[in-house]
């Protein structure tokens, strides 16, 4: 199980409650102005070991966020902090503009009004769907006439309405992550987190879970934290994007700022694929063997001075076209067919090497020479070297 050990805590008011059968209640009601959630400056070791460093995270009103990261860079332990099942040593975390931890306040997690959605759903399964939404509700809610209602417009918001009745063993995979989104949403939570809750699901349905799982995240107008370490599912699911390494977040931005504007090397490395190839300038202008693009200003760095010999460019497969020519500067080496497309590895007289991705009706054998240049409307992403000797 992800959230275990509860602590016990002195009880405490907690964020200010929503009615959650009031049918008029807004999870963004604390003002557009007033963020969701912060995480200010976080950090949280184990054994002397820093997990998560120097944390900083921001999640607006009605907001979806993708938590994106390799396994083992702190996102569970993200989410047991927001949570309350885990105190930071250092920093706050808010909530709607509100303290729940840091120094001299911790809000219990019962007191957090966060909702949880983990991979495996977590149904019990001796309760009917019905009663598993119910359970969302707490037992302060029986007998009041507006929980059956409450109960009956989630099922309907996640489509399982014609299953209320249903136990979890009768259920599909995707149903039992609807079940588990619906009793999640039922007290009407200030913020939603879900920990890769579609990781169990084979490929095909996976695709049509999360289409679904969205539309019903913006239906509910609820702020969500999604983690993953899928770039395709980040992609897709994601408002704003954050990218975790080792503990902090290294960039934060909308998909297509991510994927085509990486602010490091592994951002640029870990989302989708990337080639680095050697640059040079060239008056105003930074210039490689493939393409040239306007000379970058680079943080701590005054014109060229301290980095020749240093820089080089991010170029993506999709940038890249190539056509055969006896003049051209580039040799195929490998073809990978991808189905609509087929994926070219191409030898620079670097010694470098790039990647194109054209149509699989543009068929080159290996040991063509090619032409490769940069598509209209494509950039290439400078960087500078530090490990470069």
């Amino acid at each position: 199980m992800l959230f275990k050990n509860i602590d016990k805590r002195k009880p405490s008011s907690g964020v200010d409650p929503v009615d959650p059968f009031d049918m008029a209640a807004s999870n963004g009601d604390a003002g557009p102005s007033v963020p969701a959630l912060e995480c200010r400056g976080v950090v949280k070791g184990f054994g002397g070991e820093p997990v998560i460093d120097g944390l900083d995270l921001v999640l607006e009103q009605g907001q979806v966020m993708a938590l994106l990261g390799r396994s083992g860079c702190g996102k569970t332990t993200t989410l047991r902090l927001i949570a309350g099942f885990e105190d930071p040593d250092a920093g706050v975390v808010l909530m709607n503009g509100q303290t729940v931890s840091g120094p001299g306040e911790n809000v219990p997690p019962e007191n957090r009004q966060v909702g949880i959605v983990l991979q495996e759903g977590a149904l019990f399964p001796h309760l009917t769907v019905e009663q598993n939404v119910a359970y969302g509700l707490g037992k302060e809610s029986r007998g009041n006439g507006r929980r059956d209602a409450r109960i009956q417009e989630v099922l309907a918001m996640v489509g399982m309405e014609q299953l209320s009745h249903r136990m979890p063993h009768e259920l599909s995979g995707g149903q039992h992550q609807r079940v588990a989104l619906a009793r999640a949403l039922a007290p009407r939570p200030r913020v939603l987190l879900l920990d890769e809750p579609f990781s169990n699901l084979d490929p095909r349905l996976r695709e049509q879970v999360r289409k679904d799982v969205l539309e019903i995240l913006k239906d509910s107008g609820v702020s969500a934290i999604f983690v993953t370490h899928d770039q395709e599912e980040a992609l897709f699911m994601g408002d704003v994007i954050a990218v975790m390494n080792q503990g902090a977040v290294e960039q934060v931005g909308q998909p297509e700022e991510i994927f085509h504007h990486p602010a490091t090397r592994f951002v640029a490395e870990f989302i989708g694929l990337a080639d680095f190839i050697p640059a040079w300038r060239d008056g105003d202008h930074l210039v490689t063997e493939v393409g040239s693009t306007e000379w970058p200003a680079f943080d701590g760095y005054e014109g060229s001075d301290g980095i020749d010999g240093r820089l080089e460019v991010m170029v993506r497969p999709d940038c890249l076209m190539c056509h055969a020519s006896q003049q051209g500067q580039g040799v195929i080496t490998r073809r990978e067919f991808r189905g609509p497309f087929n994926l070219y590895h191409v030898s620079l007289p670097s010694g470098h090497a790039v990647r194109c991705l054209l149509s699989h009706t543009e068929n080159f054998s290996v040991g063509t020479t090619v032409s490769v240049g940069l598509r209209n409307g494509h950039a290439l992403t400078p960087f500078i070297n530090d490990r470069a000797a």
